[in-house]
């Protein structure tokens, strides 16, 4: 695994009932969700920043504008739109600030 901090676009909708991220651009090159293979919700580490209020913290609300600092993550298997091989990666998408980051590639 590969791991990544990189903010990417993503165009995401409603697929199959479900709200997920249908394609993203990485570098300049589009890539076209084929699956999504795991979802979870991750909370920041609120207890290293000295408590609400130190830290990265300003009044309960993190640094992206989000109030508890909660990520979606997205493991999804993807496939170049231009062409070629396929991949596994991690996305996620932080609410409060409407990001999107590539985390990791999985080899």
């Amino acid at each position: 695994m590969r791991r990544y901090d990189e903010d990417i676009e993503v165009v995401s909708g409603v697929v199959d009932d479900a709200f997920r991220p249908v394609k993203f651009r990485r570098r300049h090159r589009w890539w076209l969700v084929q699956d999504v293979l795991t979802k979870w919700v991750e909370t920041a580490d609120w207890w290293h920043a000295g408590g609400l209020g130190g830290g990265i913290w300003s009044g309960g609300v993190n640094q992206d504008g989000d109030l508890v600092g909660e990520e979606e993550v997205w493991r999804v298997s993807a496939l170049p739109i231009d062409g070629g091989s396929d991949g596994v990666y991690e996305l996620s998408h932080t609410w409060g600030s409407g990001r999107w980051r590539l985390r990791a590639v999985l080899d």
